[in-house]
């Protein structure tokens, strides 16, 4: 393999890997903030059951904190060694957001979570849910500017090139390209979602063991509508962002749709075989197709024409077959998301949600959904957008390093392999010590939620009466 195929997947490896913390961070940091919320306001009575609830999420949450940063650190990294042509081009454009996610992001997270980690007897009551909201606070503007940085490769704006670089002349159309609102809803939605299935995965587990049970159910219907809200989320702020490709990104939105030749009334594909990058070799087999649904969903228009790739040079195409499968598998798995929640808040508007084990199973087993879409969503943003690391404006071959050789690249790939395998081994190892340690006891050494399990005790005989 040549330099880009291995710094190219070297940088995939280095974004799959490390977004998988940052997309459950920050939903648990909104499930803490719930639950803070729920503990100031005593709610139901049960200010403790929610403190303990609360506490443990926590110390979670800066497990999955710290591994994301740890992981974090490779990709700045690999600007300036892997990608050195790419970083002088849009070094006066991405030096802003980055710096800003440093300092008005990341430290204000960190230092909130410090607050919340090591400070709990320390602060007053409203401090601490303060403290809570900042760090949730936190994990969202991080996403600003992260999204910023990305969205503008997708969709360039605010700047013009001079002497070879691309130089900010706008700070606000760069940063509020056309690409960035839709994505950067979708994308906390997706994370919102994250979040709330691991919340809701180990509650259900705990109702299903016996275990924990008190903070298990008070957890689970807070995971439960967040998860229930994101997933739908997912599905609005998805649509937003398909309009936007289609507009703004034409082929990119023809290779993940595999729509080879310009038409009108555009059917919406719900299931083929793979397609492949030659439209005239394309695999015969079954396939279902709603009749002019993606013209209407797209334009809102049922005969609205949509551009093929045939309007574009061959030499401009994406990878068709992998942005088809990576979306359309997108999707499937977020239809299947939102169906298992839907089921659960039906089950937690009739109060039997807690005696639905076949749902609480199924709650277990669907924990890591949201995680591969949101990894999917990025394979098809990514690769959807080659050949062009800045679309339209800087193709991925010449954003390259000139004087890093493969043999170099192929080194320090083994080696991210290697950390990333120590990394990730060591976040599953312990986490589950942390999950299966659980929450802390409650103070009188009986869970509340228990007693709800013990068998009744039979009424009391009158005196000269039998049982029957």
């Amino acid at each position: 393999m040549n330099a880009e195929e291995l710094a190219r997947i070297q940088f995939a490896i280095t974004i799959g890997f490390h977004f998988f913390f940052p997309s459950i961070s920050i939903g648990i940091g909104a499930i803490v903030l719930a639950l803070e919320t729920f503990r100031l306001r005593n709610l139901h009575g049960k200010a403790e059951t929610y403190d303990r609830a609360a506490a443990f999420w926590t110390r979670f949450f800066a497990l999955t904190f710290v591994v994301g940063v740890a992981s974090g650190l490779v990709m700045e990294f690999q600007f300036g060694t892997n990608w050195a042509q790419f970083s002088t081009f849009v070094g006066d454009i991405f030096g802003a957001p980055l710096a800003a996610e440093g300092i008005l992001a990341f430290f204000l997270e960190s230092t909130f979570l410090g607050v919340l980690l090591f400070g709990r007897g320390r602060i007053s009551s409203r401090v601490r849910w303060f403290a809570a909201l900042m760090v949730c606070v936190g994990t969202l503007l991080s996403a600003v500017w992260i999204l910023i940085a990305n969205s503008w490769m997708q969709t360039p704006a605010g700047y013009e090139i001079i002497d070879g670089r691309a130089r900010l002349t706008d700070f606000f159309a760069a940063a509020f390209n056309a690409s960035f609102v839709p994505r950067y809803l979708h994308t906390v939605a997706a994370a919102l979602t994250a979040g709330a299935f691991v919340a809701l995965g180990a509650s259900a587990w705990y109702v299903l063991k016996r275990k924990h049970l008190s903070v298990a159910r008070a957890v689970l219907p807070v995971a439960l509508i967040t998860a229930f809200v994101g997933s739908a989320g997912m599905f609005a702020t998805g649509d937003m962002s398909s309009k936007q490709v289609a507009a703004t990104q034409p082929a990119k939105f023809a290779g993940i749709m595999a729509i080879y030749s310009t038409a009108s009334g555009v059917p919406m594909t719900i299931w083929s075989l793979p397609p492949t990058q030659d439209s005239s070799n394309l695999p015969q087999g079954p396939e279902l197709q709603v009749a002019r649904l993606l013209s209407f969903m797209t334009f809102g228009d049922w005969n609205a024409p949509i551009q093929g790739l045939d309007a574009f040079p061959t030499q401009d195409w994406p990878p068709i077959t992998m942005s088809f499968l990576a979306y359309h598998n997108m999707v499937l798995l977020g239809t299947l998301m939102l169906l298992v929640m839907a089921f659960g808040a039906y089950y937690l508007w009739q109060r039997s949600v807690f005696r639905r084990p076949f749902w609480l199973r199924a709650a277990v087993l669907a924990t890591p959904l949201p995680i591969i879409a949101i990894q999917l969503g990025w394979a098809t943003a990514e690769i959807g957008r080659q050949p062009w690391i800045v679309y339209g404006v800087m193709r991925t071959s010449t954003g390259i390093s000139r004087i890093v050789p493969p043999e170099q690249i192929a080194i320090s790939l083994v080696l991210l392999v290697g950390l990333y395998v120590l990394l990730g081994g060591l976040w599953i190892y312990l986490a589950r010590k942390e999950l299966g340690h659980g929450p802390a006891p409650a103070p009188d050494g009986v869970d509340d939620a228990a007693l709800d399990e013990l068998p009744r005790p039979e009424p009391a005989l009158r005196p000269g009466t039998t049982a029957a």
